[in-house]
């Protein structure tokens, strides 16, 4: 399957089928949840990257389970807009996903996505530094899947 529009994984889905939102990072990949009825995002688990092989079943073990109908990856695009390594990085683990996988996937623009989602541990809930480091990964995977949800909703 190709890369899609955000705005078109509703048309992707069966009904009752879940969307699964990463943010990968260089040492982990946080991941987050829709509920069924694609309203609401909530953060599910940071794997610790090892290998792709061993990454990957994971995320498709994860995604059998939680009966997940399509993926959105955060694209960490720098702020002047342009798309750097970390961008390449990210759509070559797309690309290896759907070498495995015939799954939707779409790309959303992660810009401060971990910062906005520290500043909240900080702020309403005073978490310490270390809690944070724990929860971050999936917060922030979530925090980029609920910008997909908003779409989908208008």
């Amino acid at each position: 399957m190709a890369i899609r529009n955000p705005a078109d994984l509703r048309h992707d889905l069966k009904t009752g089928q879940r969307i699964l939102g990463l943010d990968l990072g260089t040492k982990t990949i946080g991941l987050a949840i829709s509920d069924a009825l694609l309203m609401g995002a909530t953060p599910l688990k940071t794997i610790k990257r090892t290998k792709f092989t061993k990454d990957v079943e994971e995320l498709f073990r994860i995604m059998d389970e939680r009966e997940v109908g399509a993926l959105v990856l955060g694209l960490p695009v720098e702020m002047s807009g342009e798309e750097g390594k970390r961008c390449q990085a990210t759509r070559q683990f797309a690309a290896n996903v759907l070498e495995r996988r015939d799954v939707p996937l779409a790309f959303w623009d992660e810009r401060l996505s971990t910062a906005a989602v520290e500043r909240v541990m900080i702020d309403d809930f005073d978490l310490s530094r270390k809690k944070r480091a724990e929860k971050v990964d999936a917060a922030a995977a979530a925090f980029i899947l609920q910008g997909v949800l908003d779409v989908l909703a208008r």
